[in-house]
């Protein structure tokens, strides 16, 4: 029998077209409904307008960076429960620390494999639903 359940959705937001395409080819390809943003400033506004169930987020943004819309999605009540995962191109323990802090559930050095994208969104998915999240 066919269940009705909507697909998880994700919001990817990076500013290198190559990078938003083959994330979300390949979390399309999971199931996943995805939705592209290559600047902070629409990210943003399609954070707090569609509020997806994931964003993946680069942190070296125009308009507006990484760091703050990961503050601003955390502020609002409406989307504080977001998982967010950071990507970077800037390795160290230090962006790492960043990162969390800002509120991201999960950080990646970029390049990162797609599949090692989707493992860490399932494994904050599956953590979620075991609080009851």
């Amino acid at each position: 029998m066919a269940t009705s359940q909507r697909p998880p959705s994700v919001l990817i937001v990076d500013d290198v077209e190559d990078n938003r395409e083959l994330y979300a080819i390949y979390l399309e390809y999971l199931g996943f409904a995805v939705d592209t943003a290559g600047d902070g400033a629409t990210g943003l506004d399609k954070a707090l307008g569609q509020r997806p169930d994931i964003i993946v987020l680069d942190f070296m943004l125009p308009r507006l960076d990484g760091w703050e819309i990961c503050r601003r999605v955390r502020k609002d009540p409406r989307t504080e429960g977001m998982i967010i995962v950071a990507l970077s191109g800037r390795t160290g323990k230090a962006m790492e620390r960043e990162a969390m802090a800002a509120g991201c559930d999960a950080f990646h050095v970029k390049p990162c494999l797609p599949e090692d994208l989707a493992a860490t969104i399932e494994r904050l998915r599956v953590a979620r639903r075991s609080k009851g999240a």
